[in-house]
């Protein structure tokens, strides 16, 4: 396997350095730094790569492993996911911070070694540090192996859509300001397709990202929800979608004049040029969950234009999709959800776990939590949480002190069930269980485990709404889902073994349930979360560690030879009112 960089001069290119050595190993140059954007009328610096935004794609076969040198040249700390890559025994290069690395200084670099194993499709990397992400993100795709190809005939083309939120102000400064005194963190402005908000915005129609068709051609569509805080609907004016894959991972066709996908979710879906030539707007809208009398979100309808090549007049105004749901519309949500399966064929079999060692049952909801802010001073504000305990991050990350078995910075006690039972879906639930204690409390799998995990939403507050849960280091089967309560005897009957769809990340819908299953096969240090940022910094997260299994094969690879010192302090953190780490402290 050829391991010589093509170019790491001095001189790093504007743009992502990519060059092919023997043995499909690829070499990536991503630059970090600040640059001026105008959206809304309004001009603001902010983080990217390589001065664009959203940044590069990364372009991949099956099984490639790829080099990223992450330069920093911003003013504050950084880390970089590249979400959905399993990374077979390489924790060190999954990038959440105070996980499984500390930030990258300013004014220092880190090379992440992206291994890719059996993902096959469209995934994406982003910024695991802060709000970050909002600026600096990008797609990934993963091509099939040249023996196999797609399970569908081969497209005549593609295009990439990202999703994403902007903001008018410097988001992590808000959100900093927001967690230091307890408030609600800021909702987005706009957002974004490719970068632009779309013709429905001041200053922004000249700049609407457009995508040119030839009539009878049918083009793979690879969308990325980059956005911060909500999923979204998505519709192509008068043009059917064929959802073929997800997540990294092929699904069953899927026929449909919408979509709905969450947060850290990927789509890759079949759309044929085949309507009379002219202009269509591409929009998505944001599907609103929470309850109906909270209204003060945003409701702006973000497109981008698919237009026919070929000589003709086209009319005044696009077409704009008649199909797309409203924003409150649950239903249509759960029915798109739920015709979601696995292709599960002879060429891409699945391999669900039926001889399950470890069950836990998992809810999650929002808190009020104690904490002291910047003067000290003691204060109570929203905080979120799994079984009632709210992540806090340690000092130094948890993979590292795993490693060398450093005591003081987790406890090995996340508890596999709440630490009560009550109707989690109720109404009115009194205000005296919102209360939920901090920690960095982890659950330990022995290497193998085959393991079950219900995800159950609370009301707590009147407050639920839908949660989109992403895994670290893994894919999971999705075997069931339902609303209200998850009743142990009787809702696993209707699990689907069969052809389940196969995830990263899967929404647990407003006041239900979502039951995954999983080979614990990756041992590591791997991080689960919710995907809204905000559920993240006020703590709906935890960490899962897997064992080494008995041979050189199963058990995590060395550290690299350098890793980013934990010196830097991030802008957006709570800070706990209690020394968070207790008994059985690693």
């Amino acid at each position: 396997m050829g391991m010589f960089p093509c170019f790491m001069g001095p001189l790093l290119l504007s743009v992502a350095l990519l060059c092919i050595v023997d043995g499909h190993v690829h070499y990536y140059d991503f630059v970090l730094r600040e640059a001026n954007y105008t959206r809304l009328c309004s001009t603001k610096s902010m983080l990217v790569v390589n001065d664009s935004f959203p940044g590069p794609t990364i372009r991949v076969q099956k099984g490639d492993t790829v080099y990223v040198n992450v330069q920093n040249q911003g003013d504050y700390g950084v880390t970089i996911h590249w979400h959905g890559v399993h990374q077979p025994r390489n924790p060190w290069s999954d990038g959440p911070e105070y996980i499984t690395q500390c930030p990258i200084e300013p004014g220092s670099n880190f090379t992440y070694e992206v291994i890719f194993s059996d993902e096959e499709g469209t995934l994406w990397w982003h910024a695991h540090s802060d709000w970050t992400r909002s600026s600096v993100h990008g797609a990934i795709v993963v091509m099939p192996l040249n023996e196999t190809g797609f399970p569908f005939p081969e497209p005549n083309g593609e295009e990439i859509i990202i999703l994403g939120s902007w903001y008018t102000d410097d988001v992590n400064e808000v959100v900093a300001e927001a967690l230091e005194d307890g408030s609600l963190t800021p909702v987005s402005d706009c957002y974004t397709i490719n970068g632009q908000p779309g013709d429905f915005f001041a200053c922004s129609n000249e700049s609407t990202h457009r995508w040119q068709v030839e009539y009878g051609k049918t083009y793979l569509l690879r969308m990325v929800n980059a956005v911060m805080n909500v999923e979204h609907y998505f519709a192509i004016a008068e043009h059917s979608l064929i959802v073929v894959g997800m997540d990294g991972s092929y699904v069953k066709p899927i026929v449909t004049d919408f979509i709905m996908i969450c947060p850290g979710q990927t789509m890759d879906m079949l759309v044929t040029a085949n309507q009379s030539h002219g202009r269509f707007y591409m929009a998505a809208r944001q599907y609103d969950s929470v309850r109906p009398d909270v209204t003060d979100y945003d409701k702006s309808n973000v497109t981008a234009i698919l237009e026919y090549k070929g000589d003709y007049t086209p009319p005044a105004q696009p077409i704009f999709p008649s199909n797309l749901p409203t924003y409150e519309d649950l239903m249509s949500a759960m029915n798109f959800s739920s015709r979601i399966k696995s292709l599960a064929n002879s060429d891409h079999p699945i391999d669900v776990p039926v001889n399950i060692t470890t069950r836990m049952y998992i809810t999650a909801g929002i808190n009020t939590v104690a904490f002291v802010n910047g003067t000290g001073d003691e204060r109570s504000g929203i905080g979120s949480s799994l079984n009632n305990v709210s992540w806090v991050n340690p000092s130094t990350d948890v993979l590292l002190a795993y490693y060398r078995n450093m005591s003081g910075f987790y406890t090995e006690d996340f508890p596999d069930y709440p630490p009560s039972l009550f109707d989690f879906v109720a109404e009115d639930l009194p205000d005296s269980i919102a209360a939920t204690t901090q920690g960095t409390r982890v659950k330990v799998l022995e290497y193998n485990e085959e393991v079950e995990i219900v995800f159950q939403g609370t009301n707590v507050f009147d407050a639920s709404e839908d949660h989109p849960m992403h895994m670290h280091g893994y894919s999971f089967y999705v075997v069931g889902s339902g609303f209200g309560n998850f009743d142990n005897e009787t809702d696993p009957k209707e699990y689907n073994l069969l052809d389940p769809p196969k995830m990263n990340t899967v929404t647990l819908a407003k006041k239900g349930w979502v039951a995954i299953r999983f080979k614990a096969s990756n041992p590591g240090v791997w991080f689960w979360h919710c995907h809204f940022d905000r559920h993240l910094s006020w703590g709906m997260n935890t960490v899962m560690i897997v064992k080494d299994g008995g041979t050189p094969e199963t058990s995590i690879r060395e550290p690299p030879s350098y890793l980013p010192p934990c010196n830097y302090a991030p802008k957006i953190k709570l800070q706990p009112l209690h020394h968070a780490v207790g008994r059985t402290s690693k």
